[in-house]
């Protein structure tokens, strides 16, 4: 018997690849009347159909140049609405019954930053009542509702898996199944490795190292949320019924391991890479105390997250510095705006933006103990052409920036540097991985 199998309360979250369209969404209703049917109580949390959120985003650019942060998210929660709905009418139309809710109606209640909200308490009192009484409950992923404006809010792109994973924790589920488009973890984005391996199992340790690196599989926060509260995570996907990945929250929650497997931590877990950061310079620094912070300060300020940071000695004179760092792209505007109207505090030069850039990591708690790594990771780009803008590393993880252009090639020579490919090649069932 699997381990999912002796659950009794199972968070099922299904993203827009899943529900893309009604043959999928049927597909889902069946997964789901299934899981109740072998005796567990069953919540599903809903992404948009497909490419919707997006489209949603195109019209709401046809419209107008600049959208007002609430009428945005008030447009974007509809897409998970819509999903939720029809979800229960699949299940309705199967002779089980279902309910649907609303992120507030769920009781996710979030800060009051639009687009970015994040949650800070989870009353799922009606959630509870419907399960109880043996309906299947339907939540609308990715939004919440603020206490402090009474408004809808969103959690961000990713957000479902974070909305799947608090919901979870709340509802103390035995697991939280996160649904995708292909079987599990791989190595590597198997549409750019297509020798990538499924990993079995993974600490979510190397798991946050990964999905901070760029693995779109699982959404940071929601890893994060799951590590904070031992909620275990099993990725897996709808359109097979194979088993998938387990995240594991502690080194405690092990699955038995088969006769025959190794006992001892792969060195590499996997290669990871991102190309939805921008690199940003800020030129002729005044070389003082404290012009960093302020720097990083104006840029907290602009609600944006900073991924990697470098300094240097500047090109444009003594007593001057450059500081360089990785943001996502779609907050590049809103911080070169907020540095543009710090620039006569700060006193520096100029700013230099670049989004052609990508970023590629090495993850795995085995190269803690494993002289040689670094050496054979640049070995393997030094090899592949493959020049290196910026480096960061942490105790399980080696990133580095480079161009976009290179990124591919730079993915598969790591990978195949640490032997990590199959032979099979990996499924991809929707293509988009979500």
């Amino acid at each position: 018997m699997s381990v999912s199998e002796c659950m009794s309360l199972l968070v099922q979250k299904f993203g827009g690849s899943s529900v893309a369209d009604a043959e999928g969404i049927k597909r889902v209703a069946r997964r789901l009347v299934q899981s109740q049917a072998a005796g567990n109580q069953v919540v599903a949390v809903v992404s948009a159909m497909g490419d919707s959120t997006d489209e949603l985003l195109d019209l709401a650019a046809q419209v107008s140049e600049t959208s007002d942060p609430r009428e945005m998210d008030m447009l974007l929660s509809a897409g998970e609405r819509i999903s939720m709905a029809l979800l229960a009418m699949a299940i309705h139309g199967l002779g089980s019954s279902a309910q649907s809710f609303t992120g507030s109606q769920a009781g996710m209640i979030t800060d009051a930053i639009h687009g970015k909200a994040r949650i800070i308490d989870v009353s799922p009192h009606r959630i509870r009542t419907a399960i109880e009484k043996g309906d299947i409950a339907i939540v609308a992923g990715f939004q919440g509702m603020s206490r402090e404006s009474n408004d809808i809010t969103t959690l961000g792109r990713g957000g479902s898996d974070t909305t799947a994973v608090a919901l979870a924790a709340a509802l103390n589920a035995d697991v939280c199944e996160i649904y995708t488009d292909v079987d599990g973890i791989y190595t590597a984005d198997p549409r750019v490795v297509p020798s990538a391996q499924k990993i079995a199992t993974i600490s979510s340790e190397e798991m946050l190292e990964m999905a901070a690196s760029g693995a779109k599989i699982l959404h940071l926060r929601s890893v994060e949320y799951a590590r904070r509260f031992g909620v275990p995570l099993h990725v897996r996907s709808s359109f097979s019924d194979h088993e998938g990945t387990w995240v594991l929250p502690s080194p405690d929650d092990q699955i038995k391991i088969q006769e025959g497997e190794p006992l001892e931590q792969p060195i590499i877990s996997g290669v990871a890479h991102d190309r939805s950061e921008a690199k940003v310079t800020v030129v002729g620094v005044p070389d003082i105390p404290g012009k960093a912070a302020e720097i990083f300060g104006i840029i907290a300020g602009a609600h944006t997250n900073i991924d990697m940071i470098v300094q240097n000695v500047s090109t444009h004179g003594s007593g001057r510095t450059d500081i360089s760092f990785t943001l996502p792209i779609v907050d590049g505007a809103q911080a070169l705006a907020a540095l543009g109207e710090a620039q006569a505090g700060v006193g520096y030069e100029s700013v230099e933006y670049n989004e052609q850039i990508g970023k590629l990591s090495l993850i795995g708690a085995g190269m803690r103990s494993n002289p040689g790594v670094s050496y054979r990771f640049f070995k393997a780009l030094s090899d592949a052409g493959v020049n290196i803008d910026m480096i960061s590393t942490s105790e399980i993880r080696i990133s580095v920036v480079t161009s976009a252009e290179l990124l591919d090639t730079a993915v598969r020579a790591v990978h195949a540097a640490f032997e990590l490919d199959g032979e099979a090649t990996a499924t991809v069932y929707a293509g988009t991985g979500r």
